[in-house]
């Protein structure tokens, strides 16, 4: 008997020694390069890029999906926008290095209203907003409640409506009560590992993932215990918010640019994108053949024009996707 109770006691002890050291490990290989800046009672971490002498676009302000981290972001737009416009790269609460706050941060208002409060810390006013996935739906949610400082929307294959199923079983099971705290810190981080390489390439399907992606960009980050538990608390959550916020997003004001692809397998553009599409008023729809979940990289020029047209400059958003599209079809067939 005893036996048997020191094996209970000693294996989940071993997996949480296993993922602690773990976590401090992924950050040392993915250490912060942003900042932590106090927004009242918790700390934002982002990276702020000043707009160069010739900047010609509006500033902008990038919220990543799930499971992310600002260094997603970062490395698909900043070489593209060197030096154009003054640039905010964020991690969500409780994600990257950015301290989870509060039960409000829970919900994409939550997380909104503390991407508001570190854009008045950073000096920045007015902003494009560019969400993917389900930062789509905090960007969608910080048009509602700060249009004053919403200059435009951009969003990437967004996650904003509510959705036939679930969601996966890990997610369900971390955001429980106790349980989830164990699982976060047993099990998470040596199954994750395992799941890395498959995830990220599923992810870009059909296109092909960046052969850097991994080591740029530290998908790791969310295997820590903590991370993941703020991970699952977003996803469970959402489908309910999702469910009571739609019908209001008639009622966003900014000038909205929606990108997806036809082969996302990820979110279901059918949804998602064109349900936007219908709800925003004047929103433009670019709807991209062969174009998986990950426009941010695999169709960053349509992102880059999207930006433009939105600064004001005349700018045909249809002949760039159409070349984009062109672009990824020719991949396809060879």
């Amino acid at each position: 008997m005893y036996p048997f109770a020191l094996i209970l006691i000693a294996l989940p002890l071993a997996g949480i020694v296993y993922s602690l050291w773990h976590a401090r490990a992924f950050a040392r290989r993915f250490p912060n390069v942003g900042e932590l800046i106090d927004i009242g009672g918790y700390h934002m971490n982002s990276v702020h890029l000043r707009a160069g002498e010739g900047a010609d676009l509006l500033p902008v302000v990038f919220i990543h999906g799930a499971s992310g981290n600002l260094l997603d972001q970062l490395h698909a737009f900043a070489p593209a926008l060197d030096g154009r416009a003054e640039m905010l790269f964020v991690d969500r609460p409780g994600h990257g290095y950015s301290e989870r706050g509060g039960a409000t941060n829970d919900l994409p208002d939550g997380q909104a209203a503390a991407i508001a409060a570190l854009m008045e810390k950073r000096g920045i006013r007015r902003a494009i907003v560019v969400g993917h996935s389900l930062g789509g739906a905090i960007a969608a949610s910080f048009a509602l409640h700060h249009p004053q400082k919403t200059a435009g929307l951009v969003l990437l294959a967004p996650a904003t409506h509510p959705w036939p199923g679930g969601i996966d079983w890990y997610y369900q099971l971390t955001a429980l009560p106790l349980v989830g705290w164990l699982f976060a810190h047993t099990l998470v981080t040596p199954l994750g590992q395992r799941r890395i390489e498959r995830g990220t390439h599923s992810i870009f399907s059909p296109n092909a993932r960046p052969a850097d992606y991994i080591a740029k960009t530290g998908p790791h980050l969310v295997l820590r215990p903590s991370t993941f538990l703020s991970n699952a608390r977003d996803i469970a959550r959402l489908h309910a918010y999702l469910t009571s916020t739609a019908p209001r997003y008639r009622e966003i004001s900014a000038p909205t640019v929606i990108i997806t692809g036809d082969s996302d397998g990820i979110v279901l553009a059918d949804i998602h994108s064109r349900g936007l599409a219908r709800d925003i008023k004047g929103a433009e729809l670019l709807w991209i053949g062969n174009l998986g979940h990950k426009p941010d990289y695999v169709a960053t020029d349509v992102v880059v024009a999207a930006l433009e047209k939105l600064s004001g400059q005349p700018t045909d958003l249809e002949t760039i996707k159409r070349r984009a599209e062109a672009r990824l079809i020719s991949r396809e067939t060879m």
